[in-house]
């Protein structure tokens, strides 16, 4: 498949976005977490080329999308509108959404706030923010230290990560479940690195996690019994802190009116080191709907 990079402004943001696969069929928005970029699905989108539209993009304030200075613009909220927007420009009114980690909270909030939009949601290796900010426990607090690290008002965070960005953001892939550096693909590891390197993406990363403890906490507050309405998929590192620390479905079973679950081999990043299982757990989904 070939992939082809655009960038486009909605309401005020540069969104960088992949476009590729098949003229018609049920559109698939892939949205990435942190630390990465949307290169994290070159491996797996290609498998779903033949029959479905792809759509890669970054999410604000990531890879090769705008980094606005003020906190809004990160919260899931405005991060899953603008998204949302982005597949209206491309013509694709229904969708439906593969998302790990910042972008499965995006893709979580997304399907609340626009039900009529998504089709169906895949969310890879997170709990419910308002669960782990308000329900959390010591081993979570020292294994997702880096929610509050990174959420110190500025420019702390920012400035004890920049002497060696390559040092912090790769201690991220592998803190949070069994992997080790040469498990990532050398190509997706080129792509994040470039971006670590941008101060801006620096900042902007912080930003992502100071919204999440303001913004995002008090929307999912508001919102504590909202069901995503359309199928929804959990799947979670089978050795990843999560899995270790949760119930992962569990926790979902309450925000979900359909769920189906998986776990897969690997810790948080498992999409990165297990391309080929997450590809075929996500084509068993969609081939039910």
């Amino acid at each position: 498949m070939t992939l082809t990079a655009h960038s486009t402004h909605i309401d005020g943001l540069t969104i960088a976005y992949e476009v590729g696969g098949a003229p018609t069929g049920l559109p698939l928005l892939f949205l990435h977490g942190f630390p990465q970029t949307r290169a994290m699905w070159h491996p797996i989108a290609p498998a779903f080329a033949a029959s479905h539209p792809i759509v890669l993009a970054d999410l604000p304030g990531y890879g090769d999308s705008d980094k606005p200075q003020s906190l809004k613009p990160y919260a899931f909220r405005e991060m899953g509108r603008r998204l949302a927007a982005l597949m209206s420009h491309l013509g694709h009114d229904t969708f439906a959404v593969i998302s790990h980690d910042r972008g499965a909270r995006v893709a979580h909030r997304m399907a609340l706030d626009h039900p009529e939009r998504l089709a169906a949601v895949t969310l890879m290796d997170i709990i419910p923010t308002h669960t782990l900010l308000t329900e959390l426990q010591l081993a979570v607090a020292k294994s997702y230290y880096h929610w509050f690290f990174l959420a110190q008002p500025a420019p702390f965070p920012e400035s004890l990560i920049a002497p060696d960005p390559n040092a912090y953001y790769e201690s991220c892939l592998l803190g949070w479940g069994s992997a080790k550096i040469t498990d990532f693909h050398e190509a997706q590891l080129a792509a994040y690195r470039k971006a670590w390197a941008n101060p801006d993406t620096r900042r902007a990363m912080c930003n992502d996690y100071r919204t999440a403890l303001t913004l995002d906490l008090a929307d999912d507050t508001a919102d504590l019994g909202a069901k995503i309405q359309c199928p929804a998929q959990i799947l979670y590192g089978a050795s990843g802190a999560m899995a270790q620390l949760y119930d992962v479905p569990a926790t979902w079973a309450p925000k979900t009116t359909r769920q189906t679950h998986a776990a897969l081999p690997g810790g948080h990043f498992f999409p990165d080191t297990a391309p080929a299982e997450t590809t075929e757990a996500v084509k068993t989904f969609l081939a039910t709907l």
